[in-house]
């Protein structure tokens, strides 16, 4: 599968690491340019590019960055309907100064869906990186752990869903984009690590007050 990453950081180094390892032709981009990625390149066979052609023609994009950064990306950047676009965001105000849009209780997903002008699945923002990068288990295996996924277009999140079982992990259906907020930070489900089963109940299990 042809896939974009667009950041970096820890959640995107260690998705170029993984989807590399499992086959996917990976191009990646961060917002200092191509030639600042030559080690990450060296290590994983991913090409470097600039942002604009880190989104194009790609099956799927994976928006990693703080959510300051959003509104700062190109415009028009994602022009194939078809490309499947991931945000794997979470707000912090004290790094991202406050979005009123999100304050007023806009899930933090739709806000980046209205900043890019398409549809996003939120997915990979309730698991730190290194439990990310060591911790897949094949399927059946008793410490498999969960990853929630949410979007409204139920055939992206399915392709989403699908990344996420290669890599180890279960995907648990979380509803729509505007059901985010149940992944959010806060949440009974963020940073806790849990299997499918248990994953689901925290989700339900949810409070909307931040």
């Amino acid at each position: 599968m042809k896939i974009g990453i667009i950041g970096t950081g820890h959640i995107g180094g260690v998705l170029t690491r993984r989807l590399t390892q499992l086959g996917h032709d990976v191009t990646v981009a961060n917002s200092r340019g191509p030639e600042t990625l030559q080690e990450l390149v060296a290590e994983t066979g991913a090409r470097a590019a600039t942002v604009t052609e880190a989104a194009r023609d790609k099956e799927v994009v994976i928006v990693t960055i703080p959510e300051k950064g959003v509104p700062e990306l190109p415009t028009g950047l994602f022009n194939d309907s078809r490309t499947v676009v991931v945000d794997t965001g979470n707000y912090y105000p004290q790094r991202d100064g406050r979005i009123a849009e999100i304050e007023s209780g806009t899930t933090e997903s739709r806000w980046v869906s209205h900043q890019l002008g398409v549809p996003v699945v939120k997915a990979f923002n309730t698991m730190v990186a290194k439990h990310l990068l060591e911790n897949g288990r094949p399927p059946g295996d008793r410490e498999r752990l969960a990853l929630p996924v949410a979007g409204d277009d139920s055939t992206a999140k399915a392709v989403v869903s699908r990344l996420i079982d290669e890599l180890g992990f279960d995907a648990v259906d979380a509803g729509g984009i505007d059901d985010s907020w149940r992944q959010q930070p806060g949440t009974p489900v963020y940073a806790a690590d849990l299997p499918a089963d248990k994953a689901r109940r925290a989700l339900s299990e949810a409070k909307r007050a931040r």
